[in-house]
């Protein structure tokens, strides 16, 4: 009896460029949307916590913070995942986006550096304002994750950062994944189970297979970026004290993307940084309960920073949060011009009632 596959192929009509042959590409696009849905929700919770910010603030604020990310984020990619020796070599090649003559803009970008440039780049923001980061952490915590799920949709339209083959329904056909040899053992049954026929060759030469994987990039979309936002979103006017949402949310991620590593194919010529128990399987294939990607002891370290991150800031003085934020000069100047007039008729309804 013959098996349908179970798996589905990558959307052949989607392509990393925007316009085929122009050297504008769907990551970059997504990134630039990342930071617009993080900006607009910042900028929300100013609105409606009459937050002492104005939109020229705001704006200083993120092009910091947006300058930290990437910054880390690209320096991390090329330091921390690079096994070779090319960027020490040759540093200025990390902001170079040419290659052989070719625009290939900056590929390679590592979430955990652009963490660390992110929170860098607010840190000395508010340290040259005097401003209390804690607050300003807070609504960031609430904001990044619905950006970050762009992010990971264009990984996912890059066809890049897939996962580990997989024999099950949620399996997906990357095109350019690597094959793997008929010869090998798990891949004629992995084959098999997918319901993927093996090329017959006449001469009995192996044939090379492109297997399914996980597409970790949607579920990395939904549960880092959607799920995670919604838990930070919904909790963000209950919070118990100041820095709260942010640590829920290095703790949250950190949890999520620990748990999804196992889903993901860990770098070839990393493999994994801590095996408790040794073993010779294939990374492509699986991946042990006891074996340790990069991302998963990145992600342990986000987990145990947000635990004590948490336990020093409920003990902090002046750790209560404030809800809402009376009139003040800052944020009557960030209102528009139709909440000023809004409130003006407000206070003269309640001046009348009074008489």
């Amino acid at each position: 009896m013959k098996l349908m596959p179970l798996a589905v192929d990558f959307p052949a009509w989607l392509k990393p460029e925007i316009i085929p042959g122009l050297p504008v590409r769907w990551y970059g696009l997504m990134y630039i949307i990342a930071f617009a849905v993080a900006f607009i929700m910042y900028r929300k919770q100013i609105r409606e916590r009459n937050f002492p910010m104005t939109d020229d603030q705001l704006s200083s604020l993120f092009f910091w913070a947006i300058m930290g990310l990437l910054l880390g984020a690209r320096i991390f990619a090329t330091w921390v995942y690079e096994t070779s020796d090319i960027y020490v070599r040759q540093p200025w090649l990390v902001f170079w986006p040419f290659r052989n003559g070719r625009f290939t803009g900056l590929q390679g970008m590592s979430y955990h550096g652009g963490f660390i440039g992110c929170l860098s780049g607010v840190s000395l923001w508010c340290a040259t304002r005097r401003r209390d980061p804690r607050e300003i952490f807070d609504m960031f915590g609430a904001s990044i994750p619905l950006g970050y799920t762009f992010g990971r949709i264009g990984n996912f339209i890059n066809g890049e950062l897939y996962g580990r083959v997989t024999t099950g329904a949620l399996g997906m056909i990357f095109p350019n994944a690597e094959r793997f040899s008929s010869n090998i053992g798990w891949v004629r049954e992995a084959a098999e189970k997918s319901g993927i026929p093996l090329p017959q060759s006449a001469s009995g030469a192996a044939s090379m297979i492109n297997l399914p994987r996980y597409p970790t990039q949607l579920f990395e979309a939904f549960f880092e970026g959607v799920f995670l936002w919604f838990i930070c979103w919904s909790l963000r006017n209950k919070k118990p004290f100041k820095g709260f949402i942010l640590a829920l949310y290095i703790m949250g991620y950190g949890v999520i993307r620990f748990i999804i590593e196992y889903f993901r194919e860990p770098d070839g010529d990393l493999g994994y940084r801590i095996e408790l128990v040794p073993n010779n399987q294939a990374i492509a294939f699986a991946h042990p309960l006891t074996s340790f990607s990069t991302g998963q002891v990145l992600s342990a370290g986000m987990v145990l920073f947000a635990a004590v991150m948490m336990f020093v800031l409920s003990r902090l003085p002046g750790r209560k949060p404030i809800i809402h934020y009376p009139d003040s000069a800052e944020s009557a100047a960030a209102k528009s011009p139709e909440e000023k007039k809004s409130a003006r008729n407000s206070r003269k309804k309640l001046r009348k009632k009074l008489r």
